[in-house]
């Protein structure tokens, strides 16, 4: 039995704007981060796919984006949360350090980055466990995302695409649901 899982990153927000550092903090949607989670929504009407169950990190901007795109009840999962950066939340980007971050952001009250991979991809694969959860939709965040492709050994779909994950980009995971095996992946980037 095949199971379809649609990742999302969520929608550009003011701290995306500002170039601040957000895992863990939030801040607002903003208008054109509103008007790219319409797109999503219009993506999926226009292609006729529907949710058996619908997912959102905890976090206001994820949840804000998931509400935009479908009116149907979801649950917010902690465990879809962004990288916690510790000290460095809501300061400027321009205080992170070089790629990759590894275990940086423990000694500033962070999560280490094999923490932030083993959290999102124990929660997703747990979701997509579920006997009726055949076609989902979860909203979480970049790094998040990431590393639940890097888990699942498919990262190299980044390297190919040659593009970083936009706000409100939709990736389409398909599984195998013998042993929960990752059958194939597509990026699907929707840019306005």
């Amino acid at each position: 039995m095949s199971k379809t899982l649609y990742l999302m990153r969520h929608a550009q927000t003011m701290f995306n704007v500002q170039k601040k550092i957000q895992g863990w903090c939030d801040s607002p949607l903003t208008p054109l981060g509103i008007a790219q989670a319409k797109v999503a929504a219009a993506y999926f009407k226009d292609h006729d796919i529907t949710f058996d169950h619908a997912y959102a990190s905890t976090s206001e901007r994820a949840c804000d984006t998931l509400e935009i795109i479908t009116s149907q009840p979801y649950t917010r999962v902690k465990g879809l949360k962004e990288w916690n950066f510790g000290t460095f939340e809501g300061e400027s980007e321009d205080l992170n350090p070089k790629l990759p971050y590894g275990d940086f952001f423990v000694a500033y009250g962070g999560e280490g980055e094999m923490q932030l991979r083993e959290r999102v991809s124990k929660t997703l694969l747990d979701i997509m466990r579920k006997d009726d959860h055949n076609c989902v939709l979860a909203v979480s965040h970049g790094a998040a995302v990431v590393q639940f492709m890097r888990c699942l050994g498919a990262y190299i779909f980044l390297s190919i695409v040659k593009e970083r994950l936009y706000n409100c980009c939709i990736l389409k995971f398909a599984f195998e649901m013998i042993l929960l095996h990752l059958r194939k992946s597509s990026i699907m980037i929707l840019k306005i």
